[in-house]
This record gives C-alpha cells, structure tokens and sequence, in this order.
C-alpha cells in the first residue's frame, strides 16, 4: 500500500478515535455537553472532474468514499468537455451540475446545492446535512461581476448554525472583459479586479453580518491569488499585486487561513507546481474546534500527468484541503 493512502487512513483513525474519545466523554458526564466531528473536503475538480467522467466518475466517487468528508465544496463543478477531449459538450448533454444529487448519493450525500455562477465554472457543495441556501452571489453590472459566482450557505452541526461560503475568482492576469489584455496586464488588471471580487464577496457575506467574528464561518475556493503568509517562499515585495487579496482579508475580515496558521513557515502548495492559491478559511471559534488539517497528496492526487492533447491535467491541476472538526 501506498505511503500516501497510509497517510490519509492513519490521520482518518485518529481522527474517528478522538471523535470516540469525545463521545465517551459525554456519555460519563451525562450529556453535559454535545461534540460533534465535522469532516470538509474542499477541492477544485478541473472541468467537472474531466479525468473520470469517461470512466462513470468510478475513481472519484471511490476517493470521496476513503475520506468519507460530511461537508464537500467543490470548484469548477460542471461538465464542459467531451470525454478525453478539450471539446465543448452541448449544453443539453452535460452531467453536471444538474445531477450532482445523483453523483453525491453514491459517496453517500443526500444534499446538495450549486452557487450562483455566470459561466461554466460554478461551485457546488455537497453534505451528510440539509443545507440552507442564504445567497447566491454573481455581482452587480457593469463593473462589480463576480466572474465565477460565489455562495453562502448553512448547515446545523452539534447545535451550531455553520456558515460556508464558496468561491472562485477571476483567473487571468488581466481584468475581465479588459478591451486591451495587453494594457491592463501592464496595470496587474487581473490582480485588481480579484481584490474587487473579493471584496463584494466578504462584503455581502461575513461582513454584512453582525458580530460575525463570534460565528461559525468557513470561506474556501480557488482564489487565484498568492498570500502574504506564503511570502517568506515567493519572495515578492510586500506591496506585490498578487499578494493584495488575503492581506485584505487577513487585515478585514475575522477569517484565519487554517493551512497558512497550522504551517507557518512551510509551504504547502495546491497545484502541481509550486503555488498555493486555493484556501479554506475559518473564523476563531471554528478555529479552534481544528482536530487536523492537510492539503491532501495520496495516490489519487499526487503528481497529476498533464494531458498533451488537452493541456488538462489528470485527476486535476489542484489538490484537495481536507479539515477536521470537533463542533462543540
């Protein structure tokens, strides 16, 4: 057996002992107090999890089902492509989103919910627990458009309304719809209008709620952008574009970034190159219910061979974040 797939059941054992641990604990003081495990899968799938849908998402399905996460996000959540190919499916034959209910059944999810999104590119969670849809978020016209949409939503755990947000900025580096790419590459375009998104997002999520640094809060995505606690690897001066999006949030919002605050002074990167850019974040009262926390690098997701033909990467061009909770 794989170094990496022993690696993944060892911290699942440990992470179920605790959960029995806890329960035990409840059972002998009475019920004196509830302690529920929470397990978050988050990852961006690259095309709808084009590398398996050829294969009826076989190998997907039996990845999700090792880890058995009760919360999953996933990025870039439908299907655009014809099997094996960088060829656009009809929209009438695709998949997902549309039957991500069917897909999360088989892993064992009966709940489901898409964010709102104006392209190909939605985010979609799945859950062990009914969700509560409070807001789809596309942005506002001419010049506030969220280009990959974004969520919040809720789950009940152990008594604690959670509130999960999900997103997926701009990926270029010019800003959307820049009439010169060229020119607005010169200016960090797609830097800047990163910042804006992120900004309506937060803006229209944690901060528009009260006392929301004393809330249960996630935010996770493909952010496409680097951060300031990763600047130590990078090297970049302080005032780089591409550091602009967490330093708002880490100096806005209530938001810690759990891998950049669990491993500081490690690099810990999510893509098959050397860039952190996808994050879960969460607010100090979730914070400290973290049992464990790890980008997952297993057999499944390690090394992804890069598809000459399509330019896509198999199983994706991202690893997944895997967070373990203990609700109290």
């Amino acid at each position: 057996m794989k170094r990496g797939v022993l690696i993944g059941i060892f911290r699942r054992m440990l992470f179920v002992a605790a959960a029995a641990v806890m329960t035990a604990v409840v059972v002998l003081c009475g019920g004196c107090s509830k302690e529920t495990p929470l397990r978050v899968l988050y990852w961006n799938i690259q095309n709808g999890m084009w590398a398996d849908q050829g294969n009826n998402y076989d190998n997907f399905v039996e990845w999700v089902k090792r880890y058995d996460p009760d919360v999953c996000v996933w990025c870039e959540a439908q299907t655009i492509y014809e099997d094996g190919t960088n060829k656009a499916r009809a929209a009438e034959d695709r998949y997902l989103p549309d039957n991500w209910g069917e897909l999360a059944a088989r892993y064992g999810h009966p709940y489901w919910t898409k964010s709102g999104h104006r392209d190909n590119y939605p985010q979609v969670i799945t859950s062990k627990y009914p969700i509560e849809k409070v807001l789809d978020i596309i942005g506002e016209e001419p010049d506030s458009v969220v280009s990959h949409g974004a969520c919040h939503a809720r789950i009940e755990c152990s008594g604690r309304k959670i509130n999960i947000v999900t997103l997926h900025t701009w990926p270029q580096a010019y800003a959307y719809r820049a009439s010169d790419r060229e020119a607005s590459k010169a200016e960090h375009g797609g830097d800047r209008y990163r910042l804006m998104e992120m900004k309506y997002v937060c803006g229209h999520t944690i901060l528009a709620a009260p006392e929301s640094e004393r809330g249960y809060w996630m935010m996770m995505g493909d952010f496409n952008s680097r951060s300031p606690k990763d600047n130590w690897f990078y090297g970049y001066d302080d005032n780089d574009t591409r550091l602009m999006v967490h330093d708002y949030i880490l100096h806005n919002t209530p938001y810690i970034d759990i891998i950049g605050d669990r491993y500081e002074g490690e690099f810990h990167t999510t893509t098959y190159g050397k860039s952190r850019i996808d994050f879960v974040y969460c607010t100090q009262d979730l914070y400290n219910d973290i049992v464990d926390a790890h980008v997952v690098e297993d057999d499944y997701t390690r090394n992804p061979v890069r598809d000459e033909a399509t330019r896509f990467h198999r199983p994706s061009d991202h690893l997944p974040i895997l967070v373990d909770f203990m609700i109290r």
